[in-house]
């Protein structure tokens, strides 16, 4: 198909990079939607580790076009950092491969300081913490949708987009005080610290919607690569403990600027484990000695943050709740090789709540946060696995386990991950 969707199946860092990059190589354009630098994207190419957080990871294959589209929100310190950095590495980055909607909102620096202090103000309160990155997404979404944001085209009006962040201060300096007892920032220098770099992201600034929608009409193949998970999603994930953007499917096309008829297939991403980041409901949670050996063998650490993540067994009520709002045609299964080493696994195939045994996904929270798993248990395998590069060639139960999840879901698993290298990616079937 010319237009793929890449979607995490879970509460993100499924692997979603390393599948994006697999794919790229019969790609065209890769297109982020949605996100911003709370996304933590790896790829592992020979000795080399590429970490990324606003570049689309399609960066690192040749004669690709990545886009940074408008539905995310850019932080302009974060992506000219994250540019000079893959350039200090060798990696080819200009205004003919990288390009950056001028629709994009701009994650100021008083986001930054109202996500952390709010953050640390729950904590302080004895209140629950949502465990945000601290990269000011979320407050950066709320201007969005408030109208009071500022977009990347806005840096290239002095005197407008000075005005604006007065505009935006005026309100914001009143909360900062009250609420958090901090002083008044100045507008004049924190406009300027931002306006001094639209000199360096000028090169990449253009209309993305149309130069996308030219490409799909040329044929091209597009890849739309989204961050965190389905159930981060702002609608359909487990609110409030959810990111705030789109990160279901639908994400992409408003997110991209493309009518959804455009877009013919959505993969979606899920490991052969789950795991989360922050708070939230996590009913398949390992907290023994399971789950420390799932993190350490599975190198469960954020990315962006380095935070530990929570692990547990594969959750398939929230699993295919997630393939049904994202309307995944197939999966990729990554990190399987994680598994190696346990004499037996487990897969969550329904909850018991309050007594009665549920197969979908409950929208209530409360309903999420005391669902005790139901499992199914399978033999594991010692046998490593990072270097079979053939499905026949797996351990019999790490097949019999792939087999099994396919049963359970309502799609094909077309890719099985099997290890950290470029190539640990195998493909099923035609």
């Amino acid at each position: 198909m010319s237009a793929i969707a890449i979607v995490g199946m879970q509460w993100g860092d499924e692997g979603k990079a390393k599948v994006l990059d697999a794919l790229a190589e019969e790609t065209d354009i890769v297109v982020r939607y949605q996100g911003g630098a709370n996304a933590g994207h790896t790829v592992v190419v020979g000795k080399e580790k590429y970490a990324f957080h606003l570049v689309p990871s399609g960066i690192l294959r040749e004669n690709k076009v990545c886009v940074i589209a408008n539905g995310c929100v850019v932080d302009p310190e974060q992506l000219v950092n994250e540019v000079e950095g893959l350039r200090a590495r060798g990696v080819r980055i200009d205004g003919t491969n990288l390009l950056l909607s001028d629709r994009a909102h701009l994650v100021m620096p008083y986001h930054k300081l109202i996500d952390q202090l709010s953050e640390q103000k729950k904590e302080s309160s004895g209140q629950r913490k949502i465990g945000t990155t601290g990269r000011g997404i979320g407050p950066a979404y709320v201007d969005k949708v408030a109208r009071s944001g500022l977009r990347v085209g806005d840096l290239f009006r002095p005197d407008y987009f000075t005005r604006r962040v007065e505009e935006r201060l005026t309100e914001l300096n009143v909360i900062l005080k009250s609420l958090y007892g901090q002083d008044a920032l100045s507008a004049q220098e924190m406009a300027a610290q931002v306006l001094r770099l639209s000199g360096a992201l000028r090169p990449f600034v253009a209309d993305t919607a149309a130069y996308i929608n030219a490409a799909l009409k040329q044929g091209k193949r597009l890849l739309f690569e989204g961050a965190q998970g389905s159930l981060l999603d702002v609608d359909h994930g487990t609110y409030p403990f959810v990111t705030s953007s789109n990160a279901t499917a639908g994400g992409a096309a408003t997110g991209s600027g493309v009518s959804p008829k455009l877009i013919k297939t959505t993969m979606g991403i899920a490991k052969a484990y789950t795991t989360r980041v922050g708070s939230g409901p996590f009913p398949t949670e390992l907290t023994d000695k399971t789950g420390e050996k799932l993190r350490e063998r599975g190198a469960e650490f954020g990315t962006t943050t380095g935070r530990p993540r929570r692990c547990g067994w594969l959750d398939m009520v929230a699993l295919r709740y997630a393939i049904e709002v994202s309307g995944a045609d197939a999966i990729a299964l990554t990190k399987l090789d994680v598994l190696t080493g346990h004499r037996e696994l487990k897969i969550c195939t329904g909850y018991q709540i309050d007594g009665q045994t549920v197969v979908r996904f409950p929208s209530d929270l409360s309903m999420v946060e005391k669902a005790v798993p139901v499992y199914e248990t399978m033999r594991g395998w010692r046998e490593e696995i990072e270097e079979v590069r053939s499905f026949e060639a797996l351990p019999k139960a790490a097949r019999q386990y792939v087999e099994r999840i396919e049963e359970l879901l309502t799609v094909p698993i077309a890719y099985v991950g099997v290890g950290k290298a470029r190539d640990a990616l195998i493909r099923r079937g035609k």
